[in-house]
């Protein structure tokens, strides 16, 4: 339930921003938390702070016209909603996916104000994208697309302004596009304008890994405050782009099993242990189905097509693939079948049934704004190397990122403790990341 301060501010957002349910849904999971932090510090309800955090800074929407190869020319929409800047320059990814559209961008770029304020690091909160999709398109004509993307938000960016990221669609290959053409455009070698750049031109060692790696520690210590750990624990994560696949590979470094992955045709179950070699192959260099992984695997690793992977069975789910993807449905079976702890890569993939469901049944839960701040975490890091025109090794990068994910676990808890919610992973990451924005924008005056 909403404090009675709140659902005012709640019922506004929905007047305000019609037909935008994720970016709804975020800002009522947040508000749900922050009630008792009212009565500690009405100061934020006497300056509307809250209010404040709830409208973005600023919103640009453009028109993204781009050519293909038989010359037929195609026009995109694009985004970029930079929402809060209280604690450092925008800072959040850039998704190139079919199911773009403003109310996506501004839920992503809510979540990501209070993911960054985690962190502990300088960087305020955006999101952006275009309703583009890269499956089935040439190399050159996602050239094209990303030269026209940057052509308009070049003028919104800046190593002190706006600094994008990669998401959904856009990888290394895309960042590559937008930062050349932002070099053409400006005549300026700004490297820390962008980040989940190549090694060769100004990238950071671990950053490919670092949302997948960060949710398995975060989950990592949520085990180890229950006095156990991921060895020998079966594990399934959805999704097997980025976040999922270096997920599995973290996972099976600290010891766990992951016998199951998916995407969007169905999933396979491979009950000696995923093979991340082959799932990479598949899955990063011919861009394949899933359904390719199980044919050349062979043995006992099936594909099941059209369904959802949180039917197979497990101790540790890490869904790490899109938005409210475990519905209460799910999580109901996940727990009848023995699941402990769940550890969200993607962004906010469990409803708030899911939710309800996971928290009443005592499973630890970690929310995305937490679990997966690690991708932002190390962009960070990234724009620190680029500032020093420094470059760290791979070992030194994993460890200031595991560093950071235990951190942003211990405040989640002291947090969540502090509020009379002990255990309460969702409510200490929304009050920590709150606090330090409001205590911010209260500093700055009315900004």
């Amino acid at each position: 339930m909403l404090h009675e301060k709140l659902s005012s501010i709640y019922e506004n957002v929905l007047r305000r921003n019609p037909g935008e349910t994720e970016f709804h849904q975020a800002v009522r999971e947040v508000l749900e938390s922050i009630g008792p932090v009212l009565g500690k510090h009405p100061e934020y309800a006497e300056s509307k702070v809250i209010e404040r955090i709830c409208e973005p800074e600023r919103q640009i929407i453009f028109r993204v016209p781009w050519e293909d190869d038989n010359g037929e020319v195609h026009i995109n929409r694009g985004f970029r909603v930079e929402f809060n800047s209280a604690l450092g320059p925008y800072k959040g990814g850039l998704r190139f996916h079919p199911s773009v559209y403003l109310g996506i961008v501004k839920f992503l770029g809510f979540e990501q104000i209070f993911k960054n304020s985690l962190t502990g690091l300088p960087i305020g909160g955006a999101k952006g994208g275009a309703d583009f999709d890269p499956k089935g398109k040439s190399e050159r004509e996602i050239m094209r697309f990303c030269q026209s993307f940057m052509t308009e938000l070049y003028r919104h960016l800046g190593e002190h302004t706006d600094v994008p990221a990669g998401d959904t669609g856009v990888g290394q290959r895309e960042i590559g596009f937008l930062f050349g053409q932002y070099k053409r455009i400006t005549n300026r070698y700004e490297s820390g304008v962008i980040t989940g750049k190549g090694l060769v031109y100004g990238g950071a060692q671990v950053r490919t890994e670092a949302t997948g790696y960060g949710c398995a520690f975060f989950v990592e210590e949520m085990l180890r405050a229950r006095g156990t750990s991921f060895d020998g624990k079966r594990v399934v994560v959805s999704g097997a782009g980025n976040v999922a696949i270096y997920t599995i590979e973290k996972v099976q470094q600290l010891g766990g099993r992951v016998v199951a992955c998916s995407d969007s045709s169905g999933y396979v179950v491979d009950e000696k242990g995923i093979d991340l070699d082959l799932l990479k192959q598949v899955k990063e260099v011919e861009r394949a189905r899933i359904e390719v992984y199980a044919k050349r695997r062979g043995g006992d690793a099936i594909f099941i097509p059209g369904r959802s992977v949180w039917e197979v069975p497990c101790e540790v789910a890490m869904p790490s693939a899109t938005q409210n993807e475990i519905t209460g449905r799910d999580a109901e079976r996940l727990v009848r079948n023995g699941c402990i702890a769940v550890g969200e890569g993607a962004n906010m993939p469990t409803t708030p049934e899911g939710i309800r469901i996971f928290q009443e049944a005592g499973v630890a839960f970690g929310p995305g704004k937490a679990a997966n701040a690690g991708g932002v975490a190390t962009s960070a890091l990234e724009m620190q190397q680029n500032a020093s025109r420094d470059s760290w090794s791979f070992e030194f990068s994993e460890q200031r990122l595991r560093d950071i994910m235990r951190d942003i676990h211990s405040r989640c808890l002291a947090t969540a403790e502090e509020y009379g919610m002990p255990g309460n992973y969702v409510a200490g990451a929304n009050i920590d990341g709150f606090k330090r924005v409001a205590d911010a924008m209260l500093a700055l005056g009315l900004i």
